[in-house]
């Protein structure tokens, strides 16, 4: 097995999980930095929208390695996607296959189902609240929050904070409503 086929491999949570939970103490350590993905589009604006916003009017370069960091993750999906993709159709449990078709949802060829995430769907009343909808709630969340996801459940959590704890039960929480109750209701549109 060749290096690029041993690394495109699924990795374990045992190894990969580790990875992403030794970020946090090496930000810290090495540069008393915190991780997350959402404040980088806070930096972009501040570089780029030249305003009298009292919340872009910050020292943006103090978190330049940020936007550096943030680019490494968007260079490294466009080199995984293009290097290593997988041509062997995505793997779905039999049950949920069942369960979309109910849903009208039958190409599973893509990451994300095209019969919902095109520019057709996004004229209908179904796409406009899964795409515009979803995009909005999720913006508005990870601004109400304070963080997305990623701050507050990796670095949050790991430094015992407890607005992260709330925010993550609320993640989750939120997350378990949307696909059990809310998201069927949608898919029926």
């Amino acid at each position: 097995m060749s290096f690029i086929e041993w690394l495109s491999q699924p990795w374990p949570w045992y190894v990969a999980g580790p990875l992403i939970g030794l970020t946090v103490p090496l930000l810290l350590l090495l540069g008393n930095k915190t991780f997350g993905i959402s404040s980088s589009l806070r930096h972009i604006c501040a570089i780029a929208v030249p305003s009298g916003i009292s919340y872009f009017q910050y020292d943006w370069k103090k978190e330049v390695w940020n936007l550096f960091f943030v680019s490494g993750i968007v260079l490294g999906a466009i080199i995984t996607t293009t290097l290593m993709a997988d041509p062997n159709p995505i793997q779905i449990n039999p049950a949920l296959v069942k369960e979309l078709e109910q849903y009208g949802i039958h190409h599973f060829n893509n990451q994300v189902p095209v019969d919902l995430f095109n520019w057709q769907s996004l004229l209908t009343v179904k796409g406009l609240i899964l795409i515009a909808g979803g995009g909005f709630l999720v913006g508005f969340g990870t601004r109400y929050a304070g963080g997305c996801t990623s701050g507050h459940a990796i670095t949050g959590l790991s430094n015992l904070q407890w607005p992260s704890l709330v925010a993550t039960v609320c993640f989750m929480a939120g997350g378990f409503m949307m696909a059990n109750f809310i998201l069927p209701v949608i898919l029926k549109l």
